[in-house]
């Protein structure tokens, strides 16, 4: 069970993701979870670095969907300023969010990575469906109860992650 927590990379934000690097291991699709990981919680609108990184990876010929545990509200108008499919209410880590991603992608779980703020939702939702992973840093630490409460357990794990700097 440990292993389905340790992402498979861990960089500081979806900017530094080397997308070359990625279409090297064979990865033509992206779920992309959106809270605190494509913009900060409370933000209603994405920055336009990001919005700039979403077009370069769709030019790079990724496919893209967004993934979230948030309301169809939230995740609607994303979807509407992306044109990036999105899918709702996901109850990440379960997995059934992130194989209708794979559906509506087209795409298969080896070809697919995962890239999310949260160990316990993002990474071990991606693990149980066998996509590669990609851990950023939370853009903001406005979070639910719940969710820094859980952030405690994370620092556990990510300082046996050789290499991981907090």
């Amino acid at each position: 069970m440990y292993e389905k927590l340790i992402p498979d990379m861990i960089v500081e934000s979806v900017h530094k993701i080397d997308l070359n690097l990625l279409k090297k291991k064979g990865i033509t699709s992206l779920v992309l979870d959106i809270d605190n990981t494509l913009l900060p919680k409370k933000a209603k609108f994405l920055d336009e670095d990001t919005v700039e990184w979403l077009e370069r990876a769709k030019n790079e010929g990724f496919k893209i969907c967004l993934v979230s545990n948030n309301t169809k509200k939230r995740v609607n108008e994303l979807k509407e300023k992306t044109g990036i499919p999105g899918i709702a209410w996901a109850i990440k880590p379960r997995k059934g969010a992130f194989k209708k991603a794979l559906k509506l992608l087209g795409a298969k779980p080896h070809e697919t990575a995962l890239i999310g703020d949260q160990i316990f939702t993002d990474i071990l939702g991606g693990k149980r469906v066998g996509l590669y992973t990609i851990l950023v840093k939370p853009l903001s630490d406005e979070e639910l109860a719940w969710t820094k409460i859980m952030r405690r357990a994370e620092k556990i794990i990510l300082k046996r992650i050789e290499g991981y700097e907090n």
